[in-house]
């Protein structure tokens, strides 16, 4: 490495952009959209008055709320070629994979994809935030051998979501649900998939671009994917004669990981789990169904009694659950990460705008470890 050099493996502790968008502050448990507490939010705040925060740097007044939900409601429809072309992909498609495709498809369908203006970018911002939950929906639909559904105008993005995919009126615990997760993931620092949004950006990509980087980022389980490898290690767990047994025999002998407990920032309680793990409660009342909510305390109560991640400081995180909430109101495990897209866009759009306020490529190094002078030997001297 040259003289002055540093190195961060996974850039930890690197600063790579200012961002008014939010503040994590691992140390405190403590996290902000432009200043507004996530507690506060969560209790507050739709996804729609969120989302609009994030991209304007203010909550809207009664007027541009309406007006901003009638825009998402209007935009919510697909193009029929998307969704044709959806009918035609494998019905054991992973969903996320399906949605970075359907995401990447519109971009073929809108004749200003390449326009990088700001004004551009906040109406494909606009309408992929709008058509996301459409897409999900539609493709719990399609791969079940169903008909999806076309949204209405006179529900908001999270009770729409959940007409489109059940197929019936929504109950006021299930949007409350919903509205509130999609509330709690919309941003959060400088993640993995929105600093791959931003990189992309930083290249003077068009927005769907950025997008459909960030959602493959989102997709793998060291990061939006944990909900879904959490609600699987649930159900395992669930099957074993105690969670105590699983625990001895499975992290404490075998060193497995819990999937959803730990977070690269935060060293205290993650505030939306405290949040989550509410609304899990509420849902499991009303349901009464508290199989896998119990399973999930039972552990977490576990690996808070033991030593090892006592001294690492590790703490159910979001993925935790968020997996039992979206369980508790019939989300299929493998649709749980799309879930997560479907609140994070709203951030990434905003990331992607901010980007282009102050745009500069990124353009890290690498520290080169391999061989030095080799010399070059013709292919007839080359030992098979």
């Amino acid at each position: 490495m040259a003289e002055g050099q540093t190195q961060s493996k996974g850039l930890e502790g690197i600063v790579i952009a200012d961002t008014r968008l939010s503040r994590v502050q691992g140390d405190i448990g403590r996290l902000t959209y432009t200043g507004y507490d996530i507690y506060d939010l969560a209790e507050h705040a739709s996804f729609e008055e969120i989302t609009f925060l994030l991209w304007y740097g203010e909550l809207p007044t009664t007027k541009q709320l309406k007006r901003f939900q009638g825009t998402l409601n209007e935009f919510m429809t697909l193009p029929a070629p998307v969704v044709n072309a959806m009918k035609s992909y494998p019905v054991n498609a992973h969903p996320m994979a399906v949605l970075r495709t359907a995401v990447s498809a519109l971009g073929l369908h809108d004749p200003a994809a390449e326009d990088n203006s700001q004004d551009a970018n906040y109406r494909k911002a606009m309408h992929l935030t709008a058509k996301i939950p459409t897409i999900i929906a539609a493709w719990a639909r399609i791969r079940s051998g169903k008909e999806p559904l076309a949204p209405r105008d006179d529900l908001n993005l999270a009770a729409n979501f959940l007409y489109m995919l059940h197929g019936r009126e929504p109950e006021q615990v299930e949007v409350n649900a919903v509205n509130v997760y999609l509330v709690l993931l919309a941003d959060h620092g400088m993640n993995a998939s929105t600093f791959t949004s931003r990189v992309v950006t930083s290249t003077d990509g068009d927005l769907y671009s950025a997008v459909t980087a960030a959602i493959g980022s989102l997709k793998g389980p060291k990061h939006g994917g944990a909900n879904e490898a959490a609600m699987r290690m649930f159900r395992e767990v669930s099957k074993a004669s105690s969670v105590e047994t699983w625990f001895k025999n499975e992290v404490k002998e075998k060193g497995r990981r819990i999937m959803g407990i730990g977070h690269r920032v935060y060293k205290t309680p993650d505030p939306r789990a405290v949040i989550l793990k509410q609304h899990a409660e509420a849902l499991c009342k009303a349901r009464e169904k508290c199989g896998l909510l119990d399973v999930a305390n039972k552990l977490a109560d576990l690996a808070a009694a033991d030593a090892y991640f006592q001294e690492r400081k590790l703490f159910p995180n979001v993925d935790y659950y968020s997996a039992i909430v979206l369980d508790a109101i019939g989300i299929e495990s493998d649709m749980m990460t799309p879930l997560f897209a479907m609140s994070r866009i709203a951030g990434w759009s905003a990331h992607i705008i901010e980007q282009w306020q102050d745009n500069r490529l990124i353009r890290p190094r690498g520290n080169y470890i391999g061989p030095e002078s080799q010399t070059w030997i013709p292919i007839s001297e080359r030992e098979d």
